[in-house]
């Protein structure tokens, strides 16, 4: 996503060294690894410290945000969803054609088109990358634990609440009764697919990282 604003903390900078300490033990070639979790858990930001640690290790990185790949672009999203109502939310509002097409040209070092949504004007733009010596894919979003041919499936887990107070200070989206029922159904569907991650990390209350 273009103009999107990290706001990195040592939560963050812990879950990221965490999954890079288990990668880098079992890192073979053309490795994926998602990253799932609820609204607001710091999905982006944890992808962002993991890729830096693992370019420094001299792993060539590609971070791929699964928010580009909605068939409904975010002007148009709300009112959609709205017009075909909320149990319409999920997994099956990503363009997984388009997911598996850029995941099979990554696998064959092949040139590809990726969506990229540009925040400051909610449109979608087309970037060209070259998947040639790229070695390792994070993929990042609510469902990308979807991906089954992942070879690492983290789900990173913090409470409905802990999220939905993140949520509301980011300020992304009016928090209005509508966008209530969004987060609802999203954490909702996102909690059913928990079983499918194989690495979780966890958070207590005074902010010490657990992992399992």
């Amino acid at each position: 996503m273009l103009n999107d604003i990290l706001i990195i903390n040592k939560a963050h900078e812990k879950a990221a060294q965490t999954i890079f300490d288990k990668v880098i033990e079992e890192l073979e070639e053309k490795y994926i690894i998602t990253i799932t979790g609820e609204v607001g858990v710091g999905k982006c930001e944890v992808s962002h410290v993991l890729g830096k640690l693992l370019k420094n290790e001299g792993v060539m990185v590609k971070i791929i945000h699964m928010d580009d790949y909605y068939k409904i672009p975010p002007a148009m999203r709300t009112e959609w969803r709205k017009k075909h109502g909320v149990r319409r939310v999920g997994y099956e509002e990503y363009n997984w054609k388009m997911i598996n097409r850029n995941l099979d040209d990554f696998r064959n070092n092949r040139e590809s088109q990726l969506p990229s949504v540009d925040l400051m004007n909610d449109r979608v733009d087309t970037i060209i990358t070259n998947f040639d010596k790229i070695d390792l894919l994070i993929i990042n979003g609510l469902y990308s634990i979807k991906i089954d041919s992942a070879n690492l499936k983290v789900f990173i887990d913090l409470t409905y609440k802990d999220t939905f107070d993140e949520q509301k200070a980011t300020g992304k989206e009016p928090m209005d009764e509508f966008r209530l029922k969004v987060l609802q159904r999203e954490h909702e569907v996102v909690q059913t697919l928990k079983h499918e991650a194989d690495f979780y990390v966890d958070f207590d209350e005074n902010n010490e990282l657990f992992h399992f």
